[in-house]
């Protein structure tokens, strides 16, 4: 079967820089910011982006490419004969598989949110009644399963029209809307009384505040955000390499990806620490952030229910666009493993991932239990799935790909910077080999452990 590619280089890189930006940007960098002093640990964010997230983006897409396969047999046409590295390619597609059983869920919280303030439901609520409704959501299974399975059908149905037809007509359109409104939400919340505070908090270096917060506690939040924005480690990023033309190098492509994501992560930051000061609400609030906070800061604003209607928009389009790029490395994966048509994978995966979400969805509700996770964290289903992805299998993965691209028993240096370095772009420098050999591996083995112990 002849393999699909991109119909465009801006198909390409709206569909990778989607899968990418999701709410990791959009959710997590904003309340991680606001939890550990804003500027420092956003200049840090900056430079671990650098020195860690290109690197490995452009070894993921290297094996992509060069194979011209999904994981499991990307593996096998580069690995050495009689190595084992494809056992990796599997635990990817658990990865992902694990991943769309809560991401679902969140992305119809979204969904959710966006419908019900357009709808006018928050429309002159208290405070009170505000924090009200995310719970009154949580509790009620039978909303959290609609605003699930529409996420779930509408992934697969996209997903089940092409690679061209589908997933990149659809991203491309939906991710210059979410660059749009993107513009558009911080235009208009730096106009809001009292923005340059929350401007001068986010984006102004204060190391006094970030000793206060403690300077290693910013610095390993700033590198974890870092390398976790880019979804690596469990081949989100190295299918759309197996669609990709030769014309432009993978180093130049990875830093084109890694710009739109961290312009939505900064951006998203723009739009929420301005409206926070403005309306004297602690940027620090954690995950309840996005779906407690901010709605009682569009509520108290003029024309709240149009803004609020925008930004969940804005934030179903963030998590929808990895939603659907996840689910086309599911269907690739079964096509190329099982010899299934696209439409079977479709149909067959669709099932799969509508029922192994509803766990996650119950967690909330009818199945609500807490468990204390290794890191000593506690909490429930989301959490669990989280914690295995997140805190295992991205950083695992990201340094099997590591291993795979430099070491003498995997694929090799040589071979991957020819891959990296065909086409016209920037190039990747020979002299970074001791670094991405004997440092790299170093700084995510720290991301592992300290994700496991913390």
């Amino acid at each position: 079967m002849k393999r699909e590619n991109f119909r465009s280089r801006l198909g390409f890189l709206l569909v990778s820089a989607g899968c990418a930006i999701g709410i990791g940007n959009v959710w997590k960098f904003p309340y991680v910011a606001g939890e550990n002093g804003g500027g420092v640990f956003v200049l840090f964010y900056l430079l671990f982006l650098v020195v860690m997230g290109v690197p490995v983006l452009t070894m993921e897409l290297a094996v992509g490419r060069a194979s011209r396969k999904s994981a499991v047999l990307g593996y096998k046409a580069l690995e050495p004969a009689g190595s084992k590295w494809h056992i990796h390619g599997w635990f990817c597609m658990a990865g992902c598989y694990l991943l769309m059983m809560y991401y679902t869920t969140v992305s119809g919280w979204m969904l959710g949110y966006f419908f019900k303030f357009a709808g006018g439901a928050f429309a002159n609520l208290t405070n009170q009644a505000t924090d009200g409704m995310f719970s009154a959501m949580l509790s009620n299974p039978t909303e959290m399963t609609v605003w699930m399975a529409v996420t779930v059908l509408a992934g697969f149905l996209v997903c089940s029209l092409g690679l061209q037809g589908g997933l990149e007509r659809v991203t491309k359109w939906m991710m210059l809307g979410l660059l749009g409104l993107i513009v558009v939400l911080a235009a208009h919340s730096l106009t809001l009384p009292g923005a340059g505070q929350g401007v001068r908090f986010y984006l102004l270096p204060d190391f006094g505040r970030a000793v206060e917060q403690g300077l290693g506690k910013v610095i390993t939040a700033a590198m974890n955000q870092a390398f976790f924005t880019l979804s690596l480690g469990i081949a989100a990023m190295e299918i759309f390499g197996s669609y990709m033309s030769r014309d432009n190098t993978l180093a130049g492509e990875a830093a084109r990806i890694c710009g739109l994501d961290t312009f939505v992560a900064l951006m998203s930051g723009l739009i929420i620490f301005p409206a926070c000061f403005s309306f004297g609400v602690t940027p620090d609030a954690g995950p309840s952030l996005i779906f407690v906070t901010l709605p009682k800061v569009f509520t108290g604003m003029a024309g709240g229910r149009l803004w609020g209607s925008l930004f969940f928009l804005f934030m179903s389009f963030a998590s929808f666009s990895t939603v659907i790029a996840v689910f086309e490395n599911l269907l690739a994966g079964c096509i190329d493993n099982f010899g299934w048509s696209r439409k079977k994978a479709a149909l067959v995966n669709g099932a799969f991932v509508l029922i192994a979400s509803l766990p996650c969805v119950l967690g909330y509700n009818l199945w609500h239990f807490e468990a204390t996770l290794p890191n000593g964290a506690v909490g429930q289903v989301l959490d669990i799935e989280d914690f295995l992805v997140s805190n295992l299998l991205l950083p695992l993965g990201s340094l099997v790909y590591l291993l795979f691209c430099v070491t003498k028993w995997g694929w090799g240096f040589e071979q991957y910077l020819e891959e990296a370095n065909s086409g016209k772009g920037l190039k990747m420098p020979r002299a970074l080999k001791p670094y991405f050999q004997f440092v790299l591996p170093v700084l995510i083995l720290a991301i592992l452990i300290q994700g496991l112990l913390r």
